[in-house]
């Protein structure tokens, strides 16, 4: 087990409440940026805990990064699962922080590397465009359904307007990839692999900097694409993928669908697989889970996909 301090920290829209495992001490912060900026100093020499909160979270992890403070982003999910399996069935703020403070001494939550400050623009850039994009599908999707003409060329006057928006959203990622120095060359190698355009490779830097730190199960399980047994007694279940980063599972799933058309090592991988009886879906999956297992290799050994396919 560690030995140093974990510090559990719920975040609200307006404070973060924080506990400090070691004494069970809590106080609550306003989420201003001197406040945060003074409670990150202050936390380290410790793990911080916090979930993920639709985005409230950036402050505080944006303070952490600069005071140089070690944190752990955590899935939600799994901390109230971690609370009922402690018995801890209340919902507070306050019994949020000190459930996560738990978490990360009851697991030995290893922090990850500080994140890079040009991924930390890209993902919220990325997290821009996905906004974005939803928006204009529904506002499609309510153009369909309108049958006035008045609201229907008001629906595609704000469609237009949404789209230029896009447009300028995605040329900026390209031009922050191409002025860093640290995320430039990954994107060049990353596209040299099949299936992979421009916009699945901003998703990957921005959302997967694990890429190429871990083993190969390791990474299709934080990618929610390692398949999970479900044995209970003598019954032998389905295998199914779930869990893990759904955006980068889905994103995935589409470079493993186009790969297996076009590459001749996917193409004949899925053809293998629905030969012998695989359903389609699962054969697409499997694809999606061997190309992201080449990337991380790819990722790891500093090589392009020609050279990293076995």
């Amino acid at each position: 087990m560690a030995s140093h301090e974990f510090i559990g920290v719920d975040v609200a829209m307006d404070w973060i409440d924080v506990c400090y495992l070691s004494n069970g001490r809590h106080e609550r912060i306003k989420s201003t940026k001197q406040s945060l900026a003074k409670f990150a100093k202050t936390a380290n020499d410790a793990v911080v805990v916090l979930e993920a909160s639709g985005g409230y979270e950036r402050p505080l992890i944006e303070a952490l990064i600069k005071a140089e403070a070690r944190f752990i982003r955590v899935n939600p999910r799994q901390a109230r699962e971690f609370a009922r399996a402690t018995g801890k069935l209340a919902k507070t703020d306050k019994v949020d922080a000190a459930i996560l403070a738990r978490m990360g001494k009851a697991l030995d939550l290893v922090p990850p590397p500080i994140p890079d400050p040009d991924r930390v623009r890209l993902a919220d850039l990325v997290a821009r465009r996905e906004d974005l994009v939803a928006v204009i599908q529904a506002e499609r999707n309510r153009l369909g359904a309108s049958r006035d003409g008045w609201i229907r060329r008001e629906i595609q006057r704000l469609v237009a307007i949404l789209e230029d928006h896009l447009d300028a959203v995605e040329k900026e990622i390209a031009r922050h990839i191409a002025s860093s120095g640290s995320l430039l060359e990954q994107a060049r190698r990353l596209r040299t692999a099949p299936g992979i355009g421009p916009a699945l490779v901003a998703v990957i830097l921005a959302r997967l900097p694990e890429l190429g730190r871990l083993k190969a199960k390791q990474i299709a399980a934080l990618a929610g694409l390692a398949p999970q047994a479900c044995d209970p007694g003598l019954s032998r279940g389905k295998r199914r993928v779930w869990g893990g980063r759904a955006d980068i599972r889905r994103a995935l799933y589409l470079a493993g669908f186009v790969a297996s058309r076009f590459d001749p090592t996917l193409a004949a991988f899925r053809a293998r697989l629905q030969d012998s009886g695989k359903p389609p879906k699962l054969a697409i999956t499997a694809c999606a889970r061997k190309l992201l297992t080449i990337i991380n290799a790819m990722a790891r050994d500093a090589t392009d996909y020609a050279s990293a396919v076995p």
